[in-house]
């Protein structure tokens, strides 16, 4: 599977390890977060047939958190985008 990583172009997916849900981004820690919330957060995902969007980062590259959106019927790559901006790009 090649993912078009964003900054550098086609890559193998073998550069890559997945890393779940891109829902894991939003963490929902807080001084006034619940067990209940924790516990959804930690150990309930949606069995996905379709578009899902996952966390990919590129291990064996530029060391990028990417989102990836991917259908998971038939593999097939719908979009890719950088998770974080790059830290040469962000914002103060």
């Amino acid at each position: 599977m090649i993912i078009n990583h964003p900054r550098l172009g086609p890559r193998d997916s073998a550069e890559f390890v997945y890393k779940g849900d891109a829902g894991l981004i939003e963490r929902p820690f807080g001084t006034d977060t619940s067990i209940e919330q924790m516990h959804d957060y930690a150990y309930l995902r949606d069995n996905t047939a379709g578009a899902h969007r996952e966390l990919w980062y590129h291990e064996q590259g530029d060391r990028s958190w990417l989102i990836v959106t991917r259908d998971t019927v038939t593999h097939e790559i719908l979009d890719v985008a950088l998770a974080r901006p790059p830290a040469d790009k962000a914002t103060s």
